[in-house]
C-alpha cells in the first residue's frame, strides 16, 4: 500500500538535509468494471474517499447500494494500489443512466458548464433542504479548528494536506487528510457511511480551507448541520448554504467565527 509521505531531498540554506512531502497519487474508480473517475489523492482511507465521493455526487443514495469495493486485487495489473473497485447492490437504481449522468455532472464540474443558480438546483433534487435549526454557539464554533488540528499529524510533518473533521458538539467524530480538501471531506463523509451505515446528517464539518461550492454542495449532500472553515467562502457557496438552511462560518480563527446567517 503506498505511504502518504515521501522522502525529498532539500536546501534550506545550510546545506543537503532530507525531507517528507505529501504524497499526490491517481486514484481510479471502476464501477461494474468501468472506469468513471480518477482522482488526485493522498493515500489512505481510499475506501472511504470513493465511498464519500459516491455519496457526494449522488451516485449512490443509499449506503446498501454499494455490494462491495476494495482495492484491485489482480496481480497482472500495474499500480492496483491505485484502482478501487465498486460492485452495486442487485436492488440499486439503474446502472447505466447513474453513471452517465455522474459523467456528465463530473465533465460540468471540470468545464465549469454548470453554475449560479442552476448548481443549487441540482442539489435540491439529489439533496432536501435542511429544516430551520438553530446555529452553533460562536464560542463553541471557534474551537473546532484547534480540535481539527490535533488529527492532522501528516500535516505537522509536511505542512502540505488540507484537514476535515466531523464533529459533534466539542469532540471529533472522524477526521482526515488529503492532498485534495474535497477528498479529506469526502474521507470523513465515506468513514461515517462506512461505520455507521448512514450518512452523517446532524453533524458539523470543519474544514482547513476556504469554502467553495463544492465543499458546500458535498456538505449538503451529507445532510449536515453546520459547515466551519478557517477560511472564506466563495458567493456561490454563501448562496447555497442560505438556499439549503446549512449553517455556515468562515474566518475560524482564534475567537473569531462570522457567521453567514
Amino acid at each position: 500500500m503506498s505511504q502518504p509521505t515521501a522522502p525529498v531531498e532539500i536546501d534550506r540554506g545550510a546545506g543537503p538535509e532530507r525531507d517528507a512531502v505529501a504524497v499526490e497519487a491517481p486514484l481510479q474508480i471502476e464501477i461494474e468494471g468501468q472506469p468513471v473517475a480518477t482522482l488526485m489523492r493522498t493515500p489512505g482511507a481510499d475506501l472511504e474517499l470513493v465511498t464519500g465521493f459516491l455519496w457526494t455526487e449522488g451516485l449512490i443514495e443509499d449506503p446498501d447500494d454499494v455490494q462491495a469495493i476494495a482495492h484491485c486485487a489482480d496481480p497482472r495489473k500495474p499500480h492496483r494500489e491505485n484502482i478501487v473497485r465498486v460492485r452495486l447492490a442487485a436492488g440499486a437504481p439503474a446502472i447505466g443512466p447513474r453513471l452517465e449522468s455522474m459523467r456528465r455532472a463530473l465533465y460540468a464540474h471540470g468545464g465549469c458548464g454548470v453554475c449560479g443558480k442552476a448548481s443549487i438546483d441540482q442539489i435540491f433534487l439529489q439533496a432536501p433542504r435542511r429544516p430551520a435549526s438553530d446555529p452553533p454557539e460562536r464560542g463553541q464554533v471557534s474551537q473546532w479548528p484547534r480540535l481539527l488540528r490535533a488529527h492532522q499529524p501528516i500535516f505537522e510533518q509536511t505542512g502540505g494536506l488540507h484537514g476535515a473533521a466531523l464533529i459533534c458538539r466539542d469532540y471529533v467524530v472522524t477526521a482526515a487528510e488529503d492532498i485534495g480538501r474535497h477528498n479529506a471531506v469526502d474521507k470523513v463523509i465515506g468513514a461515517q457511511i462506512r461505520a455507521t451505515g448512514a450518512p452523517p446528517e446532524g453533524l458539523a464539518l470543519m474544514v482547513s480551507s476556504r469554502v467553495g461550492f463544492e465543499i458546500v454542495q458535498k456538505a449538503l449532500m451529507a445532510r449536515l448541520w453546520a459547515l466551519a472553515a478557517v477560511g472564506a467562502a466563495s458567493s456561490l457557496a454563501d448562496e447555497a448554504a442560505r438556499a439549503g438552511g446549512l449553517h455556515l462560518f468562515t474566518w475560524v480563527r482564534g475567537d473569531r467565527a462570522v457567521y453567514h446567517g
